[in-house]
């Protein structure tokens, strides 16, 4: 018995120093920007210490205030569209309908293609004169303008477009899950009481859902903070800077323009908010383990 115990063991004891040694890398790359974040270091590393003066630039900064505005437009629209597209197609499969493989695969296939791709794809289709806007005018729809993409008002919710068309299939699967978790006697229950089928959803089904929502709410919201494939692949952060992200701006101060305390200061901030959604999810992990 203690034999067969060794055997099932032993992969997950082999795989223990490699799952060490990537904790102490992340760990130790998250203090060494946070260190970084604190120093006068521009093309290459530094040890004059600044304080916090890379963090007051980098507020004084109207391409940083307006990422951080872009980044929350876009996410409050990517959350609730990933949320509510997702949690619909998700209760539309669970009705059983013929070609429930096919529909599965069909909307998650976006998810299985780069954001690079998504981004490309996206920015022919909604190109003026081309895409969506010459497919419409050329049956007959002169006057149809769709030129949000070269919009300086409009083109964050472009991006807003494609990215929930990309992620909203990851979504409608995990509440595909969760639906098939919930007991069909619910459901039979309703219908003879004659709720309608929206009530059921909504004050039944979906709090029944909680731990899967607050998952998927979690990925998202990481999903947003890294967003930057899909900007520089659609609009590269125009017209101008109308599209700009915090995740760009890093970017662009550690490889463009030599500054790796400014970037850094960025970095470390963009991380204090994934720590603030993180710690508060474990902690509730923790408690329901422990109960």
């Amino acid at each position: 018995m203690l034999a067969f115990r060794a055997n099932k063991l032993t992969p997950h004891i082999a795989l223990l120093p490699m799952a060490l040694t990537v904790l102490v890398a992340y760990i130790g790359a998250a203090l060494w920007t946070f260190k970084t974040s604190f120093t006068a270091s521009r093309t290459f590393a530094s040890d004059n210490f600044i304080g916090a003066a890379q963090y007051v630039r980098l507020f004084d900064n109207e391409r940083w205030l307006l990422s951080l505005h872009n980044l929350a437009v876009y996410g409050v629209c990517f959350i609730v569209a990933c949320m509510v597209l997702g949690f619909l197609l998700a209760a539309f499969i669970d009705q059983n309908v013929s070609g429930e493989g096919f529909l599965r695969t069909v909307f998650l296939y976006p998810y299985a293609m780069s954001f690079i791709a998504t981004g490309l794809v996206w920015q022919w289709m909604l190109a003026p004169g081309a895409g969506i806007e010459g497919a419409v005018q050329s049956l007959g729809f002169e006057g149809f303008r769709f030129d949000w993409i070269i919009d300086q008002e409009l083109v964050i919710y472009t991006i807003v477009i494609a990215a929930v068309w990309q992620a909203s299939g990851l979504v409608m699967a995990m509440m595909l899950a969760g639906l098939r978790g919930v007991d069909p006697e619910i459901y039979k229950a309703a219908r003879l009481d004659g709720i309608p089928a929206w009530r059921v959803y909504l004050q039944i089904v979906l709090p029944m859902l909680g731990p899967t929502v607050a998952t998927v709410f979690l990925l998202l919201c990481t999903a947003v903070v890294k967003l930057y494939d899909a900007v520089v692949a659609m609009t590269g952060g125009g017209p101008g800077t109308a599209s700009e992200v915090p995740a760009k701006f890093i970017m662009d101060h550690l490889f463009l323009r030599s500054n790796i305390g400014l970037a850094s200061a960025g970095a470390v901030t963009l991380l204090i908010p994934v720590l603030a959604l993180l710690a508060p999810y474990a902690y509730a992990r923790s408690r329901r383990k422990r109960a």
